[in-house]
């Protein structure tokens, strides 16, 4: 492991459920790689119990969960609820076709933050550069 990207933190990038578009999830975790941080990426179709299971296993930093398949409100539900369920406290962000609302339901949820498309590179990897210093705290 890089220990450069080991001090800025450690990342899970994934796609849950049945979304199968990932070009925005690798985008970021490119650009997240090339901010320093160490990016585990699960890629498409993954369980929201993989998630989990991945993020305690791989002792990330963070979790950046991409959806574009309109279900970001359940899989937000599932993941968080299977994260306490588990006792684990990491940031989660969102990316995706997500409404102004939504997004505000998703914070209040205990979503860490949340980017629609077109949002800039820079904004997302200072927001997880802040999630990962903050850590389970919002």
């Amino acid at each position: 492991m890089n220990a450069a990207r080991a001090q800025r933190g450690r990342v899970l990038v994934a796609k849950a459920g049945l979304d199968g578009h990932d070009r925005g999830a690798k985008v970021i975790a490119r650009a997240l790689m090339d901010a320093g941080f160490e990016v585990v990426y699960l890629g498409v179709h993954q369980s929201v119990r993989t998630i989990v299971d991945s993020a305690a296993d791989e002792d990330v930093s963070v979790i950046a969960l991409s959806v574009l398949s309109g279900a970001h409100m359940e899989l937000a539900a599932d993941l968080l609820k299977e994260m306490k369920k588990r006792g684990l406290t990491r940031p989660v962000l969102m990316g995706g076709i997500i409404s102004d609302e939504d997004a505000a339901r998703l914070k209040k949820a205990g979503v860490f933050a949340v980017f629609g498309p077109g949002s800039p590179l820079e904004r997302i990897v200072a927001a997880v550069g802040e999630a990962a210093r903050r850590g389970g705290a919002r």
